[in-house]
């Protein structure tokens, strides 16, 4: 059986078109996360061969697992997936079209086990075989809907999967390859979906908060930009008196809950996005620190290429 196993590829469908459309450096920071997450779900000790752009080349040589712990893997894949990208849609900062689009990426999985074999590329394991190209093969197919779980007949055998889930609907269907007709059964999986519970966002007490500065100033630049240079990390040491450097402890794209740690000429300070509010001609956000301040945003469009920036710093939780 070391020949012999399993081969599980999840694939991000809309990637293509996602990706021809919007800004490349968002595009590729969501799909990368929604990579990780996908990884970070794996319950069954698959193996990672490679990333292949928009999908994870996932094996296990050995025996097949059992069919419901092949379904479990899908669920908790699929539920990770919808989940990051849930969360994501209702605390994003971004306006940019990847930011907005990001509904419209979903995940379908391939599962099919047969022959392969391994080859070290450094610190790569690559896999090799027909069965390989087989299950690279039915990533292409006539399935109209794109939130799918298809298993070969190879991985079927004897089993029938209509007893998984009560609204699961099977259908029967085979591709054309080179190497023969391949038979596979597949579901759609959105219905998964209606059990996805939406993390609530981080509450903070500001019942008792005292204003210790505001300042005011206008800028010759567009709302968007300038709450791109002042809500991003990234930029804090550039404008920001005192800060010498900023490590991002988490969340590469700017939303709330992110995290970063400021390098200040007197120490270090966590500070962490807490609440945002997006209107056209109105931005406001607010960030707190482990110092038990808080600063306000305000962004005002006062004109074209006008906008006037309000930071109202308060001590909060005395």
């Amino acid at each position: 059986m070391e020949n012999k196993g399993l081969i599980f590829i999840p694939d991000i469908s809309g990637f293509t078109k996602f990706i021809n459309q919007i800004e490349i450096e968002h595009g590729s920071l969501i799909i990368q996360e929604l990579l990780e997450t996908v990884i970070n779900s794996n319950r069954i000790g698959l193996e990672v061969s490679e990333v292949e752009g928009d999908a994870i080349l996932f094996y296990k040589f050995g025996n097949p697992p059992p069919l419901s712990e092949l379904y479990k893997q899908v669920e908790e894949m699929f539920c990770a997936f919808h989940k990051s990208l849930i969360a994501y849609d209702q605390r994003k900062y971004c306006q940019c079209l990847a930011c907005m689009s990001v509904n419209n990426l979903t995940l379908k999985v391939i599962t099919h086990y047969g022959e392969f074999t391994g080859y070290q590329v450094k610190n790569f394991n690559k896999l090799i075989g027909k069965d390989v190209i087989v299950a690279h093969q039915l990533l292409k197919n006539d399935i109209d809907q794109h939130e799918y779980w298809l298993v070969t007949q190879n991985l079927l055998q004897d089993n029938q999967p209509t007893d998984l889930a009560t609204w699961m609907k099977w259908t029967s269907s085979t591709k054309q390859t080179e190497n023969g007709v391949i038979p596979f059964q597949y579901t759609q999986i959105g219905e998964l979906k209606k059990e996805i519970l939406a993390e609530p966002l981080p509450q903070f007490n500001f019942s008792t908060k005292t204003k210790v500065i505001s300042r005011t100033h206008e800028y010759d630049t567009d709302i968007i930009t300038l709450f791109h240079a002042s809500g991003s990390f990234n930029y804090r040491s550039r404008w920001w008196h005192g800060v010498k450097n900023v490590e991002e402890l988490n969340h590469f794209l700017p939303r709330i809950g992110m995290k970063c740690r400021c390098i200040l000429e007197n120490g270090e300070v966590t500070t962490y996005s807490s609440s945002y509010h997006y209107q056209a001609d109105r931005i406001e956000f607010s960030e707190t620190d482990d110092r038990s301040h808080a600063i306000y945003y305000t962004l005002q469009e006062i004109g074209k290429k006008k906008t006037k920036l309000t930071l109202d710093s308060k001590k909060y939780g005395e």
